[in-house]
């Protein structure tokens, strides 16, 4: 399994049908909205040379099990920079707004790095994959998800935090190129990192979404990568966090950062 279909049908028709096993809670899996509008606006990028640099995301609302269409409108192409708008649409109402800068090298005299290193993990054969349980939104059937650090969301842990390991689901995933809409998908799959302190569950909802790619992505969907979430600051219903990635090779690939309602 693939967006591939999902992504002729958005390149082919106006309103596009939402695949089953992607419910969130109320909503659909906020990574595959964002997917699909990501894919909308890479398909206006005709220059090669072009990459995803950053894309920022507002969730304005939930988005059902039934048909979507998605919009996208370019704000400005520059010759080294393209920044484009896409709009995901149900009910007659905007329901996801993405902004997207698609970029291509340039020469700079500035070659800094001060990016964090990866966290050094037991294997992933070595560890014990999160079970899926029915009582667990669907989205997460189609990832794979290890625990490396920090504790599970809801059981009372004395901090906040965790990190690990993740990938597309053998399961339910053919191996091939990972897509950069697919990419980006993945990321949204871990739950919030001030979750592991909760008693007991609860629902959180992400509001905005913020990722900026380091470098190009050129993995599998059977690789795994690395994840290690930060919360910054939680109170008043609302939580701060920010995630770092690695890929296979332990490069630094993409930095996240997402405010998230907690109801609770």
């Amino acid at each position: 399994m693939s967006f591939g279909q999902v992504f002729q049908e958005i390149d082919q028709q106006e309103w596009v049908g939402i695949p089953e096993g992607w419910l969130q809670g109320r909503t659909i899996f906020g990574g595959l909205t964002t997917a699909m509008m990501l894919h909308k606006a890479t398909q206006m990028i005709h220059d090669p040379q072009k990459r995803l640099l950053s894309t920022s995301v507002v969730f304005v609302g939930p988005v059902q099990e039934k048909p979507v269409k998605v919009t996208v409108e370019i704000l400005r192409q520059g010759k080294s920079v393209t920044n484009i708008e896409a709009r995901i649409w149900q009910d007659d109402a905007v329901q996801g707004i993405l902004l997207a800068s698609f970029g291509s090298d340039r020469e700079s005299v500035v070659n800094m790095d001060q990016t964090r290193t990866a966290p050094q993990y037991d294997s992933p054969e070595s560890l014990v994959k999160l079970p899926y349980h029915p009582l667990m939104p669907q989205c997460y059937q189609n990832y794979d998800l290890i625990w490396a650090e920090g504790k599970y969301p809801c059981t009372a842990a004395e901090k906040p935090d965790f990190g690990g390991w993740f990938r597309y689901a053998e399961s339910r995933f053919e191996a091939g190129p990972l897509s950069m809409p697919e990419f980006i998908a993945m990321l949204d799959i871990w739950p919030a990192g001030i979750f592991p302190i909760l008693k007991k569950p609860a629902p959180g909802s992400s509001i905005s979404w913020y990722v900026t790619l380091l470098e190009p992505i050129q993995a599998d969907r059977r690789d795994w990568f690395k994840y290690k979430v930060f919360t910054d600051h939680s109170a008043h219903g609302y939580s701060t966090e920010y995630a770092h990635i690695w890929d296979h090779n332990d490069r630094l690939v993409a930095i996240c950062r997402q405010t998230v309602a907690i109801f609770a």
